[in-house]
């Protein structure tokens, strides 16, 4: 419980991204966070500095306890994220900013550690379904990569997964995507899920689409590739962000199907939410239950895009939630 640890105050809590770095404080138990910001990860040396500079400029007190979440495997004491340049030891953070507790974890084990603390008005279904009580739970989500996490039943709680399946290979549901991904695997040694269902992902697949279909590709972002599709000003924008829509549908059933996912599929990160009811129009949920002999076991499975402003941060308060449970905490991770 938060009492157990009343000293552990007041607590940072940060969602750090391969583009932004997000943080929170919470000053005492039962308060909720304040002073939510994001800064460019770019705009810093390393995460040391950003703390730094987010508590400087905000003018707030000096936390005991830390947790976040960041977008990288945590392999011991050694972080060097996988889509920015950031690279530290936790246990030189840890003492840097004199925090007598430091919990580091996977930015989507966070965001799963988040997932029962959602309102429901911060949820959107797409396509039928109900979850099952006490079932396993899948989560993914295409940002600057492509997350992918989950909670499992354990007693009356849930175990949250750190994994990295967003690396997991492609597969094609239709000549069109064999076609894009045999363009893909003539550049890249691994076609990876996360190759085309990410924000870099989301321009490699326009220009596969261009490439395959014969079109001219222009030097856009893979905001401008969204708003060019729903808008309605570019065919072939529109192609590759349905394209995307599909995939991540195949992705995110061979999730439930490897999880037993009867608890229902959670979709986060930065791309989707911003598509609207354009993505609840795609190909996502057809796809989704398009897997001949389980196709009945899936169209029982809800999908749910979140739209909470911060649930990165509400995992990472979580973890230190958790941690105080369990009694003493450990230094570091």
């Amino acid at each position: 419980m938060l009492s157990a640890h009343p000293d552990s105050y007041p607590r940072l809590v940060g969602d750090i991204g391969g583009t932004n770095a997000r943080f929170a404080l919470i000053r005492a138990p039962g308060q909720d966070m304040e002073a939510m910001r994001t800064l460019p990860c770019a705009d810093f040396p390393g995460p040391a500095e950003a703390i730094e500079h987010y508590l400087a400029t905000a003018g707030l007190p000096r936390p005991r306890w830390c947790a976040f979440g960041i977008a990288n495997p945590i392999d011991g004491d050694f972080v060097k994220m996988t889509n920015h340049h950031w690279a530290f030891s936790i246990h030189d953070l840890q003492t840097r900013l004199d925090l007598a507790h430091l919990e580091v974890i996977n930015d989507f084990t966070a965001l799963a550690l988040a997932l029962p603390a959602l309102r429901d008005s911060e949820l959107e279904q797409v396509g039928g379904g109900a979850p099952l009580a006490g079932r396993a739970i899948g989560l993914l989500g295409a940002g600057t990569g492509l997350g992918v996490s989950g909670l499992v039943p354990c007693g009356r709680d849930y175990v949250p997964l750190e994994g990295e399946g967003g690396h997991v290979t492609l597969a094609a549901s239709d000549a069109h995507e064999a076609a894009i991904i045999a363009w893909l695997a003539e550049r890249h040694p691994h076609v990876s899920a996360e190759r085309v269902l990410s924000g870099p992902g989301l321009v490699t697949l326009y220009e596969a689409e261009a490439a395959v279909t014969g079109q001219p590709a222009s030097a856009l972002s893979a905001a401008e590739i969204s708003q060019r599709a729903l808008d309605g000003s570019s065919a072939l924008c529109a192609s590759a962000v349905d394209t995307f829509c599909a995939l991540l549908g195949t992705v995110a059933a061979d999730l439930a199907l490897t999880l037993g996912a009867r608890g229902g599929i959670y979709i986060g990160g930065g791309i989707v939410p911003k598509l609207g009811a354009y993505f609840a129009r795609s190909r996502f949920r057809q796809r989704f239950e398009q897997k001949g002999r389980f196709s009945d076991y899936l169209a029982q499975i809800p999908t749910w895009v979140i739209h909470a402003p911060y649930p990165g941060l509400t995992g990472a308060a979580r973890a230190l939630e958790r941690a105080a449970g369990a009694g003493t905490p450990r230094q570091g991770t």
